[in-house]
């Protein structure tokens, strides 16, 4: 069954056209600082799905609720409130992957693309185009940190998932792959300036990729009336 337009146009803006970091540059200090490797990627942008999914969720349900005067701090509290709970669940439930994150957890509340979605879509929306919202930007954030600490892991240490099964359970174990074997490492990938320099190249390539689809597009618009014309 196929998605409605809205439906697909909110799913194209969250994984790609606006995504939380290419299209609207926010959420860097999470992404550059917890993407050493694949499986802390994954394992943020989780935490980081989960909340915005039941933010946007709760915040489209109350809306009618919220008054406008005071809707900035009442967001800010809930979104606070969910990053807590999911911070207690991590450390009882996962506990190796949330001493690894650390701090970041609780960070989650200063991630302006949450606060963002929330003013400019949840509060304005239904419930069910709100959580779709949500998870689809959830989805994209995610598919770019994993992108992004799978590029560095594997530059750094020739591994993808190492330590899955230890941070995240052992039901993760098939993840953990050797790709390179006997590889010496390049240590610049695993320091901060490695985030940096990578998630340039995965930008360029994301703009890369758009200037292509454009200029297909263009061609399919002038050569489609063409077409029509011989045709007739």
């Amino acid at each position: 069954m196929f998605l409605s337009k809205p439906y697909r146009k909110i799913a194209s803006d969250g994984l790609w056209n606006n995504n939380i970091v290419f299209g609207q540059n926010l959420a860097l200090c999470p992404l550059l600082a917890v993407t050493g490797t694949a499986t802390n990627g994954l394992g943020m942008g989780l935490a980081t799905l989960v909340v915005i999914i039941c933010s946007n969720g709760l915040i489209s349900a109350a809306r009618h609720l919220i008054p406008s005067e005071i809707r900035i701090p009442i967001f800010v509290l809930l979104i606070a409130a969910l990053v807590t709970l999911v911070d207690i669940l991590m450390n009882a439930w996962a506990h190796e992957l949330y001493k690894v994150l650390g701090l970041f957890i609780a960070l989650i509340v200063t991630n302006c693309a949450l606060l963002g979605r929330a003013e400019a879509f949840a509060s304005r929306q239904p419930v069910r185009y709100a959580l779709w919202d949500g998870l689809m930007m959830g989805l994209g954030f995610t598919l770019v940190l994993v992108t992004l600490g799978a590029a560095r892991e594997i530059s750094a240490n020739g591994t993808l998932f190492a330590n899955a099964s230890l941070l995240l359970g052992h039901s993760f174990k098939f993840l953990e792959i050797t790709v390179i074997h006997d590889y010496k490492g390049f240590l610049l990938m695993a320091l901060p300036p490695g985030g940096f320099i990578m998630l340039a190249f995965i930008i360029v390539s994301k703009r890369l990729i758009d200037r292509k689809l454009a200029q297909r597009k263009a061609i399919i618009k002038i050569v489609t009336p063409v077409i029509a014309e011989e045709s007739v």
